[in-house]
């Protein structure tokens, strides 16, 4: 079964890439080089130090992570509302994954260094993908352009490595995929495959099981994943910015992402509907 690319927004600068995950062969691709701005996305190379890092012994699950003054933020996440937000580097990485927890996410750049995590894209092999930055509730001129940035190209290549357990170790990638099960939010490319939001870690619908990561700002919505199904696995990476238009385009591009996914279900289950 082949997936094409629906008809794409004219005003929207487009990064798209769905390709066999096990195989890598490219199903379909719209300007996958094209480099966008991608919110949150650049939180799975966080994740990835994080896993490595347990992994090695330098931090351990249950080690409290510290919250600096200066890098609290609110918007996406929980722990921001929460009463009690000593909690552990698991737990904080696990927020990461399931709501894309701004704050959570800053204590683990901090705790892990900003350089540092900067240099994991870098590390496994991506020039023009990376998390750039910690969550800003402004970003003001004199601060980085934005917190992280990619092509579909790329980000469809992490997660099909991460599926196949090659992003550092089986160990490391298991991790990063088992905090990616929990995201909550289906509601850009993985809308289509009808999954129950909150309960995906076991296959569900039509056997699928899905691991992805989304980001959106006011000008931006990025979905990055695998999906698995009976007779097929597949990659995807869609990311969508229209920045300085005069309008909102989310719906469009939404669209646009659901038919994309909508495509993905039929081509990994096999079902014409």
């Amino acid at each position: 079964m082949t997936i094409e690319i629906p008809a794409l927004h004219p005003r929207v600068t487009w990064s798209v890439r769905v390709a066999d995950a096990r195989s890598g062969d490219v199903l379909a691709e719209h300007n996958p080089n094209t480099q966008c701005e991608t919110a949150s996305i650049g939180k799975i190379f966080l994740l990835i130090e994080v896993a490595r890092r347990l992994a090695e012994g330098s931090l351990t699950p249950d080690q409290t992570i510290e919250i600096p003054e200066e890098l609290r933020v609110a918007d996406s996440g929980l722990l921001y509302r929460m009463r009690n937000q000593h909690i552990s580097v698991y737990d904080a990485a696990l927020l990461v994954g399931a709501v894309s927890d701004n704050l959570a996410t800053n204590a683990l750049i901090a705790l892990c260094g900003l350089s540092q995590v900067r240099s994991v894209a870098m590390t496994l092999g991506y020039a023009n993908t990376s998390l750039h930055d910690y969550i800003r509730n402004e970003r003001t001129p004199d601060l980085p352009w934005t917190p992280s940035f990619g092509t579909a190209a790329e980000l469809s290549d992490v997660i099909a490595r991460l599926s196949r357990g090659e992003i550092v170790s089986p160990e490391v990638s298991a991790q990063v995929l088992e905090w990616l099960a929990a995201d909550v939010d289906t509601s850009m490319v993985a809308d289509s495959l009808l999954l129950d939001p909150l309960a995906h870690v076991e296959p569900e619908y039509e056997h699928m099981v899905l691991r992805h990561k989304t980001g959106s700002t006011d000008f931006a919505r990025i979905d990055v994943g695998v999906v698995s199904g009976p007779v097929a696995s597949v990659a995807y990476a869609v990311a969508a910015n229209w920045k300085d238009q005069p309008d909102d385009l989310r719906a469009p591009v939404l669209q646009a992402m659901h038919a994309i996914g909508e495509q993905i279900r039929r081509h990994v289950t096999g079902q014409p509907v």
